[in-house]
């Protein structure tokens, strides 16, 4: 094993970030091990590392040199010391050195003022004592405020601050943390994915013609120092016990050992071989729910940290990787998982679109929400590396370099300070890491070729996939296409390692309620049980597609978590206020709001509720006090205007090639029949629909507020001037 994986006990602490992320630790002392790394250790650091004494025959021993290098410059430094960590833990601010000096003043001036009972002691006690809390108030707002700031983007670790604010902590069960209970979820984690695949028993082959690939990918292109320290630079911060070095020592040293770096992932793109060092994953049980039973093991998911050294070398892969396919179009045109350009929100705003057109036309909708269970550890690599090379068009040493990067891999569960025994991975890709979902979906290729092949619509996120067909009054060859599309779905599936999952599997119908009576009927007596509404990528639909159920799903966690915010308003300062709210309000009111496109306000009323008192929390603002002049002094859009913002922006880019095909094919610019005053401006065809579901189609709403913007607006230059022209539009015609 490379002296690169280190025991878990190597990684040093970085307090202010772990004492928020980790589970507390069990009643009790316990013994750690840590290295004190401070701007001095920074220093030495640099000037003793010398990257002229690595070498290495092969990508694995030229790893190993670079790992035992930084190690004997960290053990000369930083030594590594034993400490007795007891179970109850100052808070962190309190451990600020003017903290600690002004409350030693306090206590000298407590022992004098009882010793001498004087007034005049006791004034001077008092105002030291007022001072040592005004430091502490001080202290803490800046230490949050260093949290928020440098954890704006990421919205687990903010949701783990706050909570671990306004919640008291869970306990992890003593009866976890020791080394048999690692090994009883190592055991029980492996054994899930094994049962899984010995539970599929295919019977039925299903052939698939492949596609003919034009180009191959042989190699993939060594890479310059520069282009690994702009990867290096933009990967999140996060740290495994696995790496020798925290990231972010990493990044604060990283041209000391980046000539290093950039040679261990040349040597690896050019041998074909993924360091074995780099294939282990950590993993860190997860309770599913708050309110499950902690002591059963089915109530946890694998949570998986890999070495940070890992993510720089599949993020070089990638980026070549994702040039090829997009060169040669191999992507799933209807797969919006995973991809630049893509989310949930073009997935379902496709979906919805197609469903508002067919009920404006009178049709009746069928929608198959399918799911899988453990879809990205049952994965054969023998069938995925065979899609590579068949599907894909990759050979060579680019092949070798992804067999090598699949194969042999393992891990271990890590609780608290307790490891299990190493368990081996022959399946799967790896979870948390950056190739793994782009994998997959080349993995699942091939069912869109087969729903294709039926004439059934149909999109994919990930391993979420959405089937959909429309009927007339009293057709129903399409329902039974569907059925039988859904049975070879279910057979491809099962010749390729997937499990549906039947429980999570759910179909909705859509369109007037009469008609959906007799659909629903129909396919009852197909075995397939429709719902009135589903929840698809994280939207409640319901059969009448108004989102009422969705808008108060929204409301309901929008309001539990400013209740909150509003709880430690008092400790942090306006601007890192500002940035909670945005993270979990203004984010869960702008997730997928280009649903809501064509929508009346009074439908969206309560999702302005919303926004209304997330500004009353900010600016201290009384609940009878006019809202509007608040809303403008924050420069913040109305929730109707907020939709529009959105619908706009989707239409700019996607007439300046910056969004996804299927949504490009939705807009059609406008062509007059003779030469107009309007011929040139980039205007869109509004299309012609006669019904309320119409209006509220993404092809149609959207079309329309792209027209009714200005000209200076709609021909900007870039999405940034397009973004500024565009608020500045909407703002002035809301408050001016």
């Amino acid at each position: 094993m490379s002296v690169w994986l280190m025991s878990p006990s190597l990684i040093i602490s970085v307090y202010s970030l772990t004492c928020l992320l980790l589970p507390n630790p069990p009643p009790g002392p316990a013994v750690v091990q840590r290295r004190q790394i401070n701007e001095s250790t920074r220093a030495q650091f640099v000037e003793m590392i010398n990257p002229e004494n690595v070498s290495g025959a092969n990508v694995d021993e030229m790893l190993n040199s670079v790992t035992s290098s930084i190690l004997n410059v960290l053990d000369a430094i930083a030594p590594m010391k034993v400490q007795l960590r007891k179970h109850r833990q100052k808070a962190p601010w309190r451990n600020d050195d003017l903290v600690r000096a002004q409350k030693q003043q306090c206590r000298r001036a407590e022992r004098k003022w009882r010793k001498s009972k004087l007034q005049v002691h006791y004034g001077i006690y008092k105002a030291e004592l007022y001072a040592y809390n005004q430091i502490l108030c001080r202290t803490r707002e800046r230490y949050f405020s260093e949290i928020i700031g440098s954890c704006s983007s990421n919205s687990r670790i903010l949701f783990t601050t706050v909570n671990r604010l306004t919640n008291p902590p869970t306990q992890l069960p003593i009866e976890l943390v020791c080394t048999p209970k690692c090994n009883e979820f190592a055991v029980f984690f492996n054994d899930k994915v094994q049962g899984i695949k010995k539970a599929i028993n295919s019977t039925t082959h299903i052939t698939i013609e492949r596609p003919s690939t034009h180009s191959k990918l042989t190699h993939f292109v060594p890479v310059t120092d520069q282009t690994v320290q702009e990867t290096i630079t933009r990967l999140s911060s996060s740290t495994c016990c696995l790496d020798v070095l925290p990231t972010r020592f990493l990044k604060s040293v990283l041209n000391s050992v980046l000539p290093s770096i950039t040679q261990i992932v040349n040597m690896s793109l050019q041998s074909g071989i993924f360091p074995e060092a780099l294939k282990t994953a950590v993993i860190k049980p997860l309770l599913k729910k708050s309110g499950l039973d902690p002591t059963v093991l089915n109530n946890y998911r694998p949570i998986s940290n890999l070495p940070f050294l890992g993510k720089v070398l599949e993020k070089v892969v990638y980026q070549q990787l994702t040039d090829f396919l997009l060169l040669n179009n191999s992507f799933d045109v209807f797969q919006s998982g995973f991809r630049p350009h893509h989310s949930t929100e073009t997935a379902l705003i496709k979906v919805t679109n197609d469903i508002r057109l067919n009920t404006d036309d009178g049709k009746v909708s069928v929608l198959i929400l399918l799911d899988l269970s453990a879809a990205f550890d049952t994965v054969d690599h023998g069938i995925l590396l065979h899609r590579l090379q068949d599907w894909v068009g990759i050979s060579g040493s680019a092949l070798s370099w992804l067999k090598s990067y699949l194969e042999d891999r393992k891990y271990f569960v890590e609780i608290g300070s307790c490891v299990s025994d190493y368990m081996g991975l022959n399946c799967g890709v790896p979870q948390g890491s950056i190739l793994g979902p782009l994998l997959f979906n080349l993995y699942m290729l091939p069912l869109g070729q087969l729903i294709r092949s039926n004439n059934i619509s149909y999109h994919n996120y990930a391993d979420d996939t959405q089937i959909y067909v429309s009927l007339t009054t009293g057709e129903y060859g399409p329902v039974d296409s569907l059925n039988h599309c859904l049975q070879q779905i279910s057979a491809w599936m099962q010749n390729n390692f997937l499990q549906l999952n039947s429980d999570k599997t759910e179909v909705i119908v859509f369109g007037p309620q009469k008609q959906r009576e007799i659909v629903s009927s129909y396919l009852h007596s197909l075995s397939l049980k429709p719902s009135n509404q589903v929840r698809n990528l994280g939207v409640i639909m319901d059969s009448d597609l108004n989102f009422n159920s969705h808008i108060k799903s929204v409301t309901s966690a929008a309001f539990y978590h400013l209740k909150n915010i509003a709880k430690i308003k008092n400790i942090i300062s306006k601007r890192d206020l500002e940035i909670l709210i945005h993270a979990f309000v203004s984010s869960r009111l702008d997730y997928c709001n280009g649903l809501l496109t064509g929508l009346s306000k009074r439908a969206v009323k309560q999702l302005q509720y919303i926004q209304n008192a997330a500004a009353r929390v900010l600016t201290r603002t009384r609940k009878y006090d006019h809202i509007s002049p608040v809303l403008r002094s924050l420069h913040w859009l109305p929730v109707p205007q907020r939709i529009d913002f959105k619908a706009a922006l989707l239409v700019y880019k996607s007439l300046h090639g910056r969004a996804q095909k299927y949504i490009s094919d939705m807009l059609v610019p406008y062509e007059p029949s003779r030469t107009l005053r309007t011929s040139g401006t980039g205007l869109l065809l509004i299309p012609r629909v006669r019904t309320k579901q119409g209006e509220s189609a993404f092809q149609y709403s959207a079309a329309k507020i792209w027209n009714s913007l200005p000209e200076g607006v709609r021909q900007a230059s870039s999405v940034f001037m397009f973004k500024s022209r565009l608020k500045t539009f909407l703002f002035s015609r809301v408050y001016d």
